[in-house]
Parts: C-alpha cells; sequence; structure tokens
C-alpha cells in the first residue's frame, strides 16, 4: 500500500489529527517522494510494538528526543510501503524477528511532530504515520545499540515514561485495541 491509498481512507478522530492529516494529504499530493528527507515536512512510519497476551508494549529510548518512544523512522530509498517502513523499522530497532501488524494493517493514529535542529540538520517535521505491531516472543527484544535501550512497559507505566502528548494518544488507541483483543 502506498501513502496515497493509506491517507485517501483515514479518518482522523481530533479537530488536531484532522488538521495533519489534511496538511499531511496536501503534502503527499505535491510532493515527488513525500519520504524524502530533503523537504521541510515528510512522511515517517512508526510502531507501538504490543504483547497482547500481557498487556504490555515496548519503548525505545530515542537519545535525540530524549524520550521513551515508538519505535520508527525513515523509509530507506526505494521504500513507499508505510507498513513495510515499520517492520523493517521495527526489525531494525528491537531485533524482533516475527514482527506482525495487530490486529490489522490499518493506521492507528496520524501526527505531525516537530523536530529540532541538529547538526546540519535543519528543524523539520515529521508526519508520522502509526501503526500497531505484535511479537509472540517478547523476550527475544534485543536494543539496536546500547544508547537506545528497550523497555517492557503496562499501559500506565508507558504513559508515565513519556511526556509527549501525542505518543499518550497512540497509548490511549493501543489501549482500546488491547481490550478487545484480551476481552
Amino acid at each position: 500500500m502506498n501513502a496515497v491509498d493509506l491517507l485517501s481512507g483515514y479518518r482522523p478522530r481530533s479537530e488536531a489529527e484532522s488538521a495533519d492529516l489534511d496538511r499531511t494529504r496536501d503534502m503527499v499530493r505535491a510532493a515527488d517522494n513525500p519520504w524524502s528527507r530533503s523537504t521541510a515536512l515528510h512522511l515517517t512510519a512508526s510502531a507501538m510494538i504490543v504483547h497482547p497476551d500481557s498487556g504490555r508494549v515496548l519503548l525505545r529510548w530515542h537519545q535525540r528526543q530524549r524520550a521513551w518512544l515508538q519505535v520508527g523512522g525513515h523509509a530507506d530509498p526505494g521504500e513507499s510501503d508505510p507498513i513495510e517502513i515499520t517492520l523493517r523499522e521495527g526489525r531494525e530497532e528491537t531485533g524482533l524477528p516475527d514482527l506482525a501488524p495487530w490486529p490489522t494493517p490499518d493506521l492507528l493514529h496520524l501526527v505531525i511532530v516537530p523536530v529540532p535542529a541538529k547538526g546540519d540538520e535543519p528543524d523539520h517535521e515529521h508526519a508520522d504515520l502509526r501503526f500497531v505491531l505484535t511479537t509472540a516472543d517478547p523476550d527475544a527484544a534485543r536494543p539496536e545499540h546500547p544508547d537506545a535501550p528497550l523497555r517492557w512497559l503496562s499501559l500506565p507505566e508507558a504513559r508515565r515514561a513519556t511526556t509527549e502528548a501525542n505518543v499518550h494518544e497512540t497509548l490511549d488507541r493501543v489501549a482500546g485495541l488491547l481490550a478487545i483483543g484480551v476481552a
């Protein structure tokens, strides 16, 4: 699936998300490559990894943002399928080989997040396409590198671990899915 198709059927859940969706759709229509880091606003893909049997989520320490967040990131050259990008990023950042979309490959949340300047990279924004992935073997999680530790947390613990309102919203949506899946 490409970003145009994914966004065409997506229904936002708030006014803020609706505004982010409008900006993202406009950018995707106008851009030669909406995943290109060369534009001030570009797509990224991320996921909240869940272990439905225990009701836990996996968060990764992001050094640049100095925060516990979901896994994900930028497309590699030639990539354009958001769920495939999310799966690749998830495997790279966690070492989990069995990641799969859960409960479906549908987009869970769209949010535009500001990214501060670093080095030669100016301030910019990510139009982050967020999904849910699952693993059957949470103990197999291994950090990509030592300064990016991973933590399995209950939903209340995850909410306390991050101060990002947009991540809280993603966690709330995951909680709804887990409640349905666990019941």
